[in-house]
């Protein structure tokens, strides 16, 4: 599997296991459940989720995957921007260690910037970690500027990436291969079916007797320091996921996707859902 290094040296996998939208029908746990202990048999050992997914909902189905197994997961969850103060930063991150039943996060990102200073949601987030209930902090939803306003020990930034929403790759995706700061691609297959039927990733897949999904998480991770986080329930989907690492696009196939998705050739608002 391919992996990513991380400022401190630690290594994950570079496809992931997201769960925006787990937990939020009951009669669905147990597939979901069983979704993300496949993956960590096929290797998908990062995990991530958030207090706002079904308010806590996919963190609980997310504990109730990993008991057990905790050492083998990186796990990720987020902290909603009006909980990021001094004080409510930390109370979040209680209420999601003990909706995930572990006594630590390997990373805690603040899920967008809000009305509490980044100053101040920083400060929270370093206590966190001096006192050990996170391994490293980082953000989400932040753009360049937003990342220069942080001092040192932004350990990632989670963001939208895919061919429809390529306008990082303008400055924000070189900064942090700059910094060697991971960049987590969420959304990595597109939101609502819409670029998996788009002709040119079906037309490269037939190509390479892959998956569209294949070829759009193959896409992602051609950039040096990307990291895709998925969402998958179903067996196949998993398994494709987790063996397009191994899919290698030609220069062709690049261009095509270019001449379909064309690259950003000035700055644009960064892109979230």
């Amino acid at each position: 599997m391919q992996s990513i290094t991380f400022p401190d040296g630690t290594r994950v996998p570079a496809i992931g296991q997201g769960t925006w939208h787990m937990g939020e029908n009951r009669h669905e746990r147990a597939r979901e459940v069983a979704a993300l202990r496949q993956g960590l048999e096929l290797g998908l050992k990062l995990i991530d989720t958030a207090e706002m997914y079904a308010e806590g909902g996919a963190e609980e189905v997310v504990g109730e995957a990993i008991a057990g197994l905790r050492q083998q997961v990186f796990l990720v969850s987020k902290v909603y921007p009006w909980n990021a103060s001094r004080s409510g930063t930390a109370l979040a991150c209680e209420r999601s260690l003990k909706r995930l039943g572990t006594d630590h996060l390997d990373l805690y990102l603040l899920h967008w910037r809000g009305e509490h200073p980044l100053e101040e949601t920083v400060e929270a987030l370093e206590r966190l970690r001096s006192q050990g209930k996170i391994a490293r902090w980082g953000v989400s939803n932040l753009d360049l500027d937003d990342l220069h306003e942080l001092p040192d020990g932004c350990a990632a930034n989670q963001v939208l990436y895919n061919p429809e929403a390529r306008g990082i790759e303008f400055d924000l995706l070189p900064f942090q291969q700059q910094r060697r700061m991971p960049l987590m691609a969420y959304c990595p297959v597109g939101q609502g079916g819409k670029l998996l039927r788009s002709a040119t990733l079906q037309e490269i897949a037939r190509h390479h007797d892959a998956s569209p999904a294949q070829v759009a998480l193959a896409w992602a991770l051609r950039q040096e320091g990307v990291i895709v986080i998925p969402k998958a329930v179903g067996p196949l989907h998993l398994k494709q996921n987790a063996e397009a690492h191994k899919l290698r696009l030609s220069a062709d196939d690049l261009a095509l996707i270019d001449h379909s998705f064309p690259p950003p050739r000035r700055k644009r608002p960064l892109e979230m859902v």
